[in-house]
């Protein structure tokens, strides 16, 4: 998302000994000079995005956690806590010694020579090389950058909740080694490409500088939509079918166990998204306002587009739909969270929350995939619709911001929604591909080496008790 960029700390030091030698008109361009380069590093943008670090940090655990936990039966409680926590503490270990400059180092630029496509980054910074207290990150705007540690732990957050969403598909009748195993596969090959992909650019100071092959090509992506959400949903769908079905699906009743869990997590995860939607402005401005406005309002609308579309099909408008509604509309507001206005993402809702229901409630059981906590359904469906709608109300006809154009320091006046929507098109393309076939490969080594699915009686008993040893609740 950022190139860092070096500042020369002698410039400004140079100053007072040039006055001092009688040389006052050199002194002070020299001055002006440190003045026009000097970083700006505020220090409430920096406290905005520690705070919303630490917000996205608790979508994970324990958001995503209580969210998935209440949709599981009783007997596989503990095992999904337990998934999505492992998941995290490995991510974030991982973030800081491979992840962070594999995803936000340069492609074929100067400033890491072993960057190797538009597609990956480098290892120049790999184990946090070079990475000190002094260390910066530019913003959005020229001259303005937040520590560098910052943009790291914000970004290492979102690099742990996109594989645990991944664990809500194939629950109840995984390896707890293979579900390990896939995820870390997956963030090297998937994750990792798709984040440098979509987000890597050379930052207003230096906006020509080679970026991602997506950024590249113009595709917004305002929080992650192709970056976590069809991306993990991607992978969630095919880990489904790979994995198979779960014993009795179709048969038996698997109803929710504890949907005030669900519910619970749900409202974490909402509150969560404020900081992983407006964070990701990097400053706390108007537009981290704007996107906190619209990650409510677009929330709201798709909770009861979903609850009222259920009630005319289904007869009744459930809990469960209302909050999965939510969380639709918290996927297809991520990618145009700060790129739309309050009535575009009022239309994103709207339509996120009613075709993932379609999909959920209709066309998911004509297709016959046991997806279990509808990971592809909600984040990949949701997230695909966000996409390619974020090119229609990003128009500035509609109410959105456009495009801003560095090299003039404007909004690009020429805004095509019809171009711009093939371009969204391109992204989710790309997302669905990439991360489809990393997904298949990475479970086909899995199975090769530790299988993929616990025995039948394990999986008959519960994995709390046969995996984990533990059980959520005592009789």
């Amino acid at each position: 998302m950022k190139r860092l960029t070096a500042i020369n700390p002698l410039i400004p030091a140079l100053a007072l000994p040039l006055a001092g030698m009688g040389m006052p008109a050199l002194a002070q361009e020299v001055a002006d000079a440190a003045a026009a380069v000097a970083p700006i590093v505020d220090k409430g943008d920096t406290t905005w995005m520690m705070v919303s670090a630490i917000l996205v940090m608790m979508m994970t655990v324990p958001g995503l956690a209580l969210f998935y936990g209440g949709l599981v039966r009783s007997k596989n409680m503990l095992s999904v806590l337990m998934q999505v926590f492992t998941i995290f503490c490995i991510m974030a270990l991982l973030w800081v010694c491979f992840g962070y400059s594999l995803a936000f180092t340069g492609a074929g630029s100067a400033e890491d020579a072993t960057a190797l496509t538009p597609f990956i980054g480098g290892l120049s910074k790999a184990f946090l090389s070079g990475v000190t207290t002094a260390s910066l990150a530019e913003t959005f705007t020229q001259n303005v950058f937040v520590p560098e540690y910052v943009f790291i732990i914000f970004q290492m957050a979102f690099a742990c909740i996109a594989p645990a969403l991944i664990v809500g598909a194939t629950v109840e009748r995984m390896k707890f080694s293979a579900i390990l195993l896939f995820v870390v596969i997956w963030f090297f090959f998937s994750y990792l490409p798709m984040a440098h992909m979509v987000w890597w650019w050379g930052g207003p100071s230096a906006y020509t500088a080679p970026g991602g092959y997506l950024f590249g090509h113009g595709a917004l992506d305002f929080a992650g939509g192709t970056v976590i959400h069809i991306n993990a949903g991607v992978a969630g769908l095919v880990a489904a079918i790979v994995v198979g079905p779960r014993l009795g699906f179709g048969k038996e009743l698997m109803a929710p166990h504890n949907l005030p869990f669900t519910l619970l997590g749900g409202c974490l995860l909402w509150v969560g998204w404020f900081g992983f939607n407006a964070g990701s402005n990097m400053e706390a401005t108007g537009t981290a306002a704007l996107a906190i406005l619209n990650t409510t309002v677009a929330t709201a609308a798709a909770a009861l587009a979903w609850a009222f579309g259920e009630w005319l099909f289904r007869g009744h408008p459930s809990l469960l739909g209302g909050v999965s509604g939510a969380i639709a509309g918290l996927v297809g507001i991520t990618p145009a969270a700060g790129f739309v206005g309050p009535m575009g993402a009022i239309a994103i809702g709207l339509a996120a929350g009613f075709l993932c229901m379609w999909f959920v409630i209709s066309l998911k059981s004509k297709l016959g995939i046991d997806e279990s906590l509808d990971v592809f359904g909600i984040h990949g469906v949701g997230g695909i619709i966000g996409a390619i709608l974020t090119g229609v109300f990003a128009a500035p006809s509609l109410g959105g911001s456009g495009v801003f154009d560095y090299a003039t320091g404007a909004v690009s006046p020429d805004y095509s929604i019809a171009g711009q929507v093939t371009t969204q098109a391109l992204g989710v393309l790309v997302a669905v591909i990439w991360s489809g076939v990393v997904s298949f490969v990475a479970l086909m080594i899995v199975k090769a080496v530790v299988g993929l699915r616990v025995p039948a009686n394990d999986e008959r008993q519960g994995l709390d008790v046969t995996v984990h040893g533990e059980n959520a609740y005592n009789n």
